[in-house]
């Protein structure tokens, strides 16, 4: 994955119920959101639905096998 920025740990935040865009292209200046950066590359945003409020841990190095949610596969970076 040649352009894709890299982050070796997760985004945590606080998150209110609604609908999320998380960006998988890693090209986001909005990171861990999409801000359409990846228009014109093969990634796509993963939608995510959150339904009451929690902590989430976003992935932020783009290798999580969870989706949006890290899994810790940036220990292996």
């Amino acid at each position: 994955m040649s352009n894709i920025k890299e982050q070796k740990e997760p985004y945590r935040q606080e998150i209110s119920p609604g609908t999320y865009s998380w960006c998988s292209c890693g090209l986001s200046q909005k990171d861990p959101f999409c801000d359409g950066s990846h228009k014109g590359t093969e990634y796509k945003p993963i939608k995510v639905v959150i339904q009451k409020e929690q902590k989430v841990a976003w992935c932020s190095c783009k290798q999580s096998k969870n989706g949006a949610f890290c899994d810790g596969s940036h220990q292996n970076l």
